[in-house]
């Protein structure tokens, strides 16, 4: 379960660094990727076509993240419908744009995907 304390100090940064293992080449391969919060979950979205990370996920679930200098270990899915969905959207959809109507929220959300992200495991390096 996700660090309350740890994760409150940085849920308010702008960008998650997400760290996946390769599908391919067994490598680590990181982006940078807007981030929010809702339900103790990190979620993440994208526009369009599954990106390598994306994929990565399918193939392997288990992913590093950090946010500001506080790292963590956790499970990632891929997720297309129910309340998890709605949450996430609805919490990405606020964090960057403020309030909006569901059909403004639906549209902006109609060619994307969402992943989700289950904290296991908080190490930090936090000083502050």
């Amino acid at each position: 379960m996700m660090n309350a304390a740890k994760i409150g100090r940085v849920e308010d940064e702008k960008y998650i660094y997400l760290t996946t293992i390769g599908r391919n080449t067994g490598r680590t391969h990181t982006v940078e990727l807007w981030f929010a919060m809702a339900g103790g979950k990190i979620y993440l979205s994208h526009e369009g076509t599954y990106t390598d990370w994306m994929k990565n996920i399918i193939r392997n679930n288990l992913v590093e993240y950090r946010i500001r200098d506080i790292h963590f270990k956790g499970r990632a899915r891929i997720v297309a419908a129910g309340d998890e969905f709605e949450a996430g959207k609805n919490a990405l959809y606020t964090k960057y744009y403020g309030h909006a109507s569901k059909e403004i929220v639906d549209d902006w959300f109609s060619m994307s995907t969402l992943t989700e992200i289950t904290t296991q495991v908080a190490r930090a390096s936090y000083k502050g």
